[in-house]
This record gives C-alpha cells, sequence and structure tokens, in this order.
C-alpha cells in the first residue's frame, strides 16, 4: 500500500510539473482572455464600488460612489461610501453629501489639502467616521464609514 501511494505521488507531482512547463508561456494570454469573462469583476471593496451620482463644475468633479456593504457570504452590517473629487482641487474641501438620495445631507467633510487633515461632521446617525483620506493620482479620495 505504501509503494502505491508513493507511486500514485510521484505521478501526480511529474504530472503537475509537465503542465506548468507547458502552460507558462500560454499564462500571459491566458489570463487576459479569462480577465475578460462576464462573470470576472473587481471586488467593490477594492474600488470603492461604482459611481452614482457625479457632479462636475468648472474646475473639478465630485464623484460619490454606492456605499459598499459586501461581504463574502452576506451583507455586513457596516461598510462605506467612497467620495472621489477630480481635476483641479482646491486647497480646502468643503463638500455636504447625500449619498443616499434621499434630499437631506448625511455628512459634511472638510479636507485641508495642504496639511493633510480631513474632518468629518456626521449628520446622520449611521455615518461613523472617516476611514480613508488620501491624494490620488486623478485628486482626493475619502472613504467615510456607515452602519447600515
Amino acid at each position: 500500500m505504501k509503494k502505491i501511494k508513493l507511486i500514485a505521488g510521484i505521478c501526480w507531482a511529474f504530472a503537475a510539473l509537465i503542465l506548468i512547463v507547458v502552460l507558462f508561456p500560454a499564462l500571459n494570454g491566458l489570463s487576459a482572455s479569462f480577465s475578460k469573462l462576464p462573470f470576472m469583476k473587481l471586488n467593490p471593496r477594492y474600488t470603492g464600488g461604482e459611481v452614482v451620482t457625479r457632479t462636475v463644475e468648472s474646475a473639478c468633479t465630485l464623484d460619490i460612489r454606492k456605499p459598499v456593504f459586501t461581504g463574502f457570504f452576506k451583507e455586513r452590517k457596516s461598510g462605506f461610501v467612497q467620495v472621489d473629487w477630480r481635476g483641479t482641487l482646491p486647497e480646502i474641501i468643503n463638500d455636504s453629501i447625500d449619498y443616499d438620495h434621499d434630499g437631506r445631507k448625511d455628512f459634511r467633510i472638510i479636507i485641508n489639502r495642504k496639511e493633510s487633515k480631513s474632518n468629518l461632521v456626521a449628520l446622520k446617525t449611521n455615518v461613523k467616521d472617516i476611514s480613508v483620506s488620501t491624494p490620488t493620482s486623478y485628486g482626493w479620495a475619502v472613504r467615510v464609514n456607515l452602519n447600515k
């Protein structure tokens, strides 16, 4: 029995080695084709969610993204909403945000870009705090933690 297991293990390892050697040159093309499949998409926890509202001003654009509560098996009790400013930004950003589109502002955010300080004023009870506030290649991004 031990010899059968040993021979089976060596055969399995040899087959895996051959498969890796054969597929290695094709990995670039395979990964590109797999990434275009309809079920392959980036997790909203990484991307910030899809853009729901875009407000275009003369110098900059404000993108409010869909709130993200996704979990592995079910939705979480806490999540975040990401707000992006793009373009030429003023030194101090002071905006009131209505992320759930109910007609009432949910929070006010004040960002001093020069000192990299952000301040959040919660106007509703489900808004918790700022998890990320950072300059980006396109402007500035803020993630605000939420409760459901």
